[in-house]
């Protein structure tokens, strides 16, 4: 199941085709915004949240290259796809320029256009947690996402986390005190939400705990019908 916070801007000029995309992509849970030229997508882009674009080349009025720069302009890490009549060089180099993060070449599959929206929503997960502190200290743990290393009261007990265990773990800290939705941190661990791996969440929940106990100002607790909060009673 795809995250319904997953925004697209859809941007093709064929209205039939475009419409058909659009009622596709929502049947899979994305949120989408059609537009039929490329002022239109501009105007809707600026006025709009999305993370993702997937934009036709030929348009009328703007074609998706001047519309791919605009964007570009105003965000410079929103994922851009393009739709192309031909596998051009001349387009793929174009594209390369703008930071394209993939191309479809009509016809295609609809199919193969969700697999390729699926990976980019994936590599666009990774680089936002790579940007993300790896280094955290709450109540008496340090924390080292990048080792994977709980440490308590300086050193005195160790606990070497799992890969899961730690991304979950650095997603709390990044939030502490704040409320970690569940969908988010399925989204960007499991990378779907459904019963299935909201379970295997709840288990993880319960692991990092047991890690957590030995300081009873830290506590993960429990927010009905939201999700998790990390407490530090210690932080002011």
């Amino acid at each position: 199941m795809a995250n319904t916070n997953n925004r697209i801007l859809l941007v093709e000029d064929d209205l039939n085709f475009g419409d058909v995309l659009k009622s596709y992509l929502e049947m899979h849970d994305y949120k989408v915004t059609l537009a039929t030229d490329g002022e239109a997508g501009w105007e809707a882009f600026r006025k709009g949240d999305f993370e993702l674009c997937i934009l036709d080349v030929m348009m009328p009025k703007m074609d998706g290259f001047s519309l791919g720069r605009l964007i570009r302009e105003k965000d410079r890490d929103v994922p851009l796809i393009f739709l192309t009549a031909k596998m051009l060089k001349e387009d793929v180099i174009e594209g390369l320029k703008l930071g394209a993060d993939d191309y479809i070449t009509k016809p295609f599959n609809s199919e193969e256009l969700l697999l390729r929206i699926q990976n980019v929503f994936k590599r666009s997960v990774k680089k936002r947690e790579e940007k993300m502190p790896d280094e955290f200290d709450f109540g008496k743990y340090h924390f080292n996402f990048k080792n994977r290393i709980l440490s308590f009261n300086n050193g005195e007990e160790d606990t070497k986390l799992s890969p899961k265990e730690a991304h979950l773990l650095q997603l709390f800290c990044v939030k502490v005190n704040d409320i970690l939705p569940r969908s988010e941190a399925l989204e960007k661990i499991w990378l779907e939400d459904n019963y299935f791996t909201a379970r295997s969440m709840d288990v993880f929940v319960t692991k990092l705990r047991k890690y957590l106990k030995n300081d009873p100002n830290v506590e993960i607790v429990n927010i009905h019908g939201n999700g998790f909060q990390l407490l530090d009673r210690t932080e002011k």
